[in-house]
């Protein structure tokens, strides 16, 4: 596979089938690709349009050979509208408010994800992460990104969103919070903060990620007015 860009050939590489993180009776293969150079965040926008997600210095795409259930979608905000329980979720977090950082790692977010990850997470190759492996998800980036801190009245950090800025939009590369105030439907939230923001920076999309019908992890994306999904390389709506 190839992006067409102005610069040197992009290269890409498949990866040996390892055991799906989603659908554990099956097995995943992706293609892989650097990200470097001066042209880092146009690559970096062509790849998050193209359905790649962004992890470190390399992007990917599933691959597999037996299983498409990986579907890249994204939100058209000037198409979205919050539901009932997402005006729920607005109403339990007015309280907080967001303070964009630079991608800088901190032990306050780390203890944060840290409890998140034990909670929410326990099965998963993310919940054994140290701070220097915490530290290199956030800080080894060659591309526009920040982390939105979301903290309550009394400067304490509620939630966190590792978030990069391409061209037509936010594209969320993770996000996490308080398990104490899970049932306010924070993650449901931060996408919905993303949207707002990204209508205040004047953009279109908001990236994220994938959705996978069969995964109660990436099911609930699909509740959210103004999905689009990619398919055969062209963005359509969801319920198409």
């Amino acid at each position: 596979m190839t992006i067409n860009l102005k610069k040197p050939l992009q290269i890409f590489y498949g990866t040996s089938p390892q055991t799906c993180p989603y659908l554990p009776e099956k097995y995943e293969k992706k293609i892989i690709t650097e990200i470097s150079g001066s042209y880092s965040n146009e690559l970096n926008f062509k790849l998050t349009n193209a359905g790649f997600r962004r992890s470190h210095r390399t992007a990917y795409r599933p691959a597999c050979n037996d299983c498409n259930a990986c579907i890249p979608v994204r939100i058209d905000v000037s198409m979205y509208k919050p539901n009932r329980s997402l005006k729920r979720a607005k109403k339990a977090a007015l309280d907080l408010v967001c303070i964009e950082r630079p991608p800088i790692a901190t032990r306050e977010q780390f203890e944060l994800f840290y409890t998140y990850q034990k909670i929410r997470h326990n099965d998963s190759d993310m919940a054994e992460m140290n701070f220097s492996e915490y530290r290199s998800m956030v800080e080894d980036t060659p591309v526009a990104t920040c982390v939105y801190e979301f903290r309550d009245k009394n400067s304490l950090l509620i939630a966190a969103s590792l978030t990069d800025k391409v061209k037509d939009g936010l594209s969320g590369i993770y996000k996490f919070f308080s398990p104490e105030r899970a049932k306010h439907s924070l993650g449901s939230w931060i996408i919905d903060w993303h949207i707002e923001e990204t209508i205040r920076l004047g953009l279109k999309y908001v990236y994220l990620g994938y959705w996978i019908k069969e995964s109660p992890k990436m099911a609930y994306k699909s509740k959210f007015t103004g999905l689009q999904k990619l398919t055969n390389n062209t963005w359509k709506n969801f319920k198409d």
